[in-house]
């Protein structure tokens, strides 16, 4: 299944690099200011770019860690300290990487946090219905991979890579399972084929691709970091919609924090406010693109928008030419797949550069 993410680049990849080239045929270096799932970041990587990528969740800080800087399997040189560990040494020819994951996913199931929030046989505290996000052995075994992912962390058994690869991949496997739509901002009634599948831990497939240093990862909003960046290009793929990224992949969030937060209503959000985006208030969205290209050290900015956005997109243009020449592209794209039959399947996605003069 992989991502499952709304306005996931990954299939424009070529369509935005190839106009990243042509507006700068000698850039080396590009800033994605909202990296999301990583993918674009990793494609910038593959076609040579030097990649400084900055996003406010902190699932898309471990996916841009591995995406970034791993061309290979870490070593996991120190999970000999985990106690039990031995047979998964003695069984096969295999990596430690991969030993390790037969061990997490052999692990017993756990009523845990998941479990009681998200799985039918739970009782979540802030609603009377048990959620239905998970089936109830995949929640115990989510609670319980999650645990001892922790618990080696703490223990020093692995690195901060190795630990942002491991989340990646229960975040990854996790998106297998869920009993979703489309997001996590709710759950389907009854559980769908896939759903009742048992979760597994799967190795990631690296791309050695070009190179794994030189690479920066910030976490924390655009608008905060814009005065840190500098580079020849800014890539800007901001949320269009109300939809805000935080509410609608809350359980992702939980899984890349560690943490078990208060679950609130009867979808389940996790207090979200503090990565609330500013992209998706068309009273304030103009604030923070004035932010951003002000104080980011570029002169050159390619923004991908769609004509679902809350601006229309004349008056986007508008907007922008105040900083400097503007020109947009047309795309034709299709629609992320939602319960809204009305939608046509096809949109206008829009790339537009500005060339800032101010």
């Amino acid at each position: 299944m992989g991502f499952r993410y709304i306005g996931s680049k990954d299939k424009l990849s070529d369509i935005i690099i190839s106009e990243i080239r042509n507006i700068n045929n000698n850039a080396t270096h590009v800033i994605d200011l909202m990296a999301g799932t990583g993918l674009f970041s990793l494609a910038l990587k593959e076609n040579n770019f030097t990649v400084s990528a900055v996003d406010v969740m902190t699932y898309s800080f471990h996916h841009l860690t591995v995406f970034l800087f791993m061309d290979k399997p870490p070593k996991f040189e120190n999970i000999k300290n985990i106690d039990g560990f031995d047979k998964y040494y003695s069984q096969n020819q295999k990596s430690n990487y991969e030993n390790l994951l037969k061990y997490l996913n052999d692990l017993n199931p756990v009523e845990g946090y998941f479990y009681t929030e998200f799985s039918p046989d739970g009782s979540p505290k802030n609603t009377e219905r048990p959620r239905r996000y998970f089936t109830s052995e995949n929640a115990k075994k989510i609670d319980a991979i999650r645990a001892e992912i922790k618990r080696i962390k703490a223990i020093g058994a692995i690195t901060e890579q190795e630990h942002s690869l491991l989340l990646h991949d229960l975040i990854m496997a996790v998106n297998d399972i869920a009993n979703i739509a489309g997001t996590y901002g709710h759950y389907l009634s009854k559980f769908v084929k896939r759903a009742e599948d048992n979760i597994i831990l799967h190795p990631t497939l690296f791309s050695n691709k070009g190179n794994t240093v030189g690479h920066k990862i910030h976490k924390g909003y655009a608008e905060d970091i814009a005065p840190m960046l500098n580079g020849d290009i800014c890539y800007i793929d901001p949320p269009y919609i109300k939809r805000q990224y935080a509410a609608n992949y809350h359980i992702l969030e939980t899984i890349a924090r560690e943490d078990e937060p208060e679950a609130i209503g009867e979808s389940g959000l996790r207090p979200w406010r503090d990565q609330y985006s500013n992209f998706c208030s068309k009273l304030k969205i103009r604030d923070s693109f004035d932010l951003i290209i002000k104080n980011t050290n570029c002169q050159d900015f390619l923004i991908s928008y769609s004509e679902d956005g809350l601006l229309d997109i004349e008056d986007l243009i508008s907007f922008l030419s105040q900083y400097g020449t503007v020109t947009k592209k047309n795309i034709k794209y299709k629609r992320f797949k939602s319960n809204d039959s009305k939608k046509k399947a096809f949109l206008n996605e829009y790339l537009i550069h500005l060339r800032k003069t101010i």
